[in-house]
């Protein structure tokens, strides 16, 4: 049900703007659901055309300074582990791709 709870806010924040034909959904790597699930769930809920962009993570390792994409260990229903490539200390610091974002939103 969460992944429900976030497309309804998504679908809310867009609606604002008056008829929809047209989103674009930005999925990081290390959000709260996968690309293919935010997708699903949004067609399931509007009749609109659904574009989803995914956002590669970036995390910055404190104990090797590595900066750069992760390496996900596991992705889950609300969770993700993920670890340095360079070191492999775990649940380095997030600096991007953790969020799902609206970032277009096409009217009629």
């Amino acid at each position: 049900m969460h992944e429900q709870t976030i497309a309804k806010t998504i679908i809310d924040e867009a609606a604002k703007h008056g008829k929809i034909k047209c989103i674009v959904v930005e999925v990081g790597d290390l959000g709260h659901l996968p690309a293919n699930k935010m997708e699903e769930v949004l067609k399931t809920l509007t009749d609109w055309d659904i574009k989803i962009v995914r956002k590669k993570a970036t995390i910055k390792c404190e104990e090797c300074n590595f900066e750069g994409a992760p390496v996900i260990v596991e992705k889950g229903h609300d969770h993700n582990v993920f670890r340095c490539p360079k070191c492999n200390a775990m649940m380095p610091k997030i600096l991007d791709g953790d969020k799902i974002i609206l970032r277009n939103v096409e009217v009629e």
